[in-house]
């Protein structure tokens, strides 16, 4: 749940930044009013600093960033992308939106994409990988990495419950031809809505800023009212505000996810002696960002009554158990366009992420823990376990 935790006069003092020197909102122009204020644009330097890429684009949500990222890669009508089958509607909205066609492969206990059912799900008509870093979690990156270069495939990271993780040392993010992150209200850091792509090319960075503005080029020899463009596009502006907001919170991430990871390993401390209890798989070398603290129990039913004794105490899950319907394409027969890829039959078509998802608990971490909460949380648990 992490930066709206800390939200406090850092970010106050971006935002009043932006009026003391002008008050203009909009990302681009009125170079006369603004008095050299350019908060996105600082924003984008600044992640992408932090990031170690050349370049990143700002844009209204992690959503957006997904779209806008598909529309620069050219993948469209005729092409499948392949993604994992738990993850958020968003990821497979976005290729919906982009007039592909969505292919949800199987997770394994790290709750990411089995780099296994990958191999098996690639046909000609594949062009690209989108792999999510679950509830903060690093995916298999090497091995799906290495499939995408076998396969000439493209690969695109979802980075939104990532921000601020690692594998090996390289930030998530950063693995793939371009990378998404979100700034959502409940993200590791947030503008409230917004999100960020970054790009290993830069002839696909200049593709998406472009698009992402309606085909403006933002040519500096003319004006803007004047301005070249070489393709249609969309509106996914980010705003000043917002990219006053992510300059404060940028600097805080790096507390963010210490505090969670070590918020997480307390609440694990005390419940990873109970019988019954299976931890999380965890790629080799991961600095995951402890979104979550993600287990295993042995059915439903003991998942189901992990979630009711918690709220018996005013503790809560974090999607699993009672929120996948939101987050795994079994359930997704509202899209017709996944159903169709998956035979006109989502309910078994994804038998191993289903029997591993209906018996995972997952506790939201925080910044900010009380002392009680791990001793509440191990009372709560082991009530479930015994009943």
């Amino acid at each position: 749940m992490p930066g709206y935790e800390l939200i406090g006069n850092e970010e106050l003092a971006e935002i009043q930044d932006v009026f003391a020197h002008g008050g203009v909102l909009f990302r681009h122009g009125f170079d006369g009013l603004r008095n050299n204020c350019y908060k996105v644009r600082q924003f984008e330097q600044e992640f992408a600093e932090k990031m170690g890429v050349r370049h990143a684009l700002a844009v209204t949500s992690g959503t957006a960033a997904l779209r806008v990222a598909l529309a620069a890669l050219g993948i469209g009508p005729g092409d499948e992308v392949i993604t994992q089958s738990f993850t958020f509607v968003a990821t497979v909205e976005a290729i919906i939106e982009s007039r592909a066609t969505p292919v949800c492969a199987e997770i394994d206990t790290t709750l990411n994409l089995d780099p296994n059912d990958l191999r098996r799900r690639i046909t000609p008509r594949t062009k690209a990988v989108i792999v999510v870093h679950m509830l903060g979690m690093p995916a298999h990156l090497p091995e799906i990495a290495e499939i995408c270069r076998q396969h000439n495939l493209i690969l695109i990271e979802d980075t939104a419950w990532g921000c601020g993780g690692n594998l090996n040392g390289r930030p998530l993010g950063t693995w793939g031809d371009v990378g998404t992150f979100s700034f959502d209200f409940a993200k590791t850091m947030t503008t409230g809505e917004g999100g960020m792509v970054v790009f290993r090319d830069e002839a696909v960075w200049k593709k998406a800023a472009a698009w992402h503005d309606h085909g403006h080029e933002n040519n500096p020899a003319v004006p803007r009212w004047e301005d070249t463009r070489a393709s249609s596009g969309f509106n996914y502006r980010m705003m000043e505000l917002q990219g006053a907001v992510g300059l404060a919170q940028l600097k805080k991430l790096p507390g963010v996810v210490e505090a969670q990871r070590r918020n997480r390993d307390a609440l694990w401390r005390v419940l990873s002696d109970l019988s019954g209890i299976e931890p999380r798989g965890v790629p080799e070398g991961s600095y995951d960002t402890a979104d979550a603290l993600v287990f295993f129990v042995p059915d439903n039913s003991t998942a189901l009554r992990c979630r009711q004794e918690l709220l018996a105490v005013g503790l809560a899950t974090k999607i699993l158990p009672e929120a996948y319907t939101w987050h795994f394409a079994g359930t997704w027969t509202h899209m017709p366009e996944l159903v169709a890829a998956h035979g006109g039959n989502l309910t078994t078509a994804f038998p191993q992420s289903h029997a591993i998802l209906s018996r995972a608990v997952s506790l939201p971490v925080g910044v900010n823990m009380t002392e009680d909460l791990p001793n509440r949380v191990r009372h709560a648990i082991e009530k479930a376990m015994k009943s």
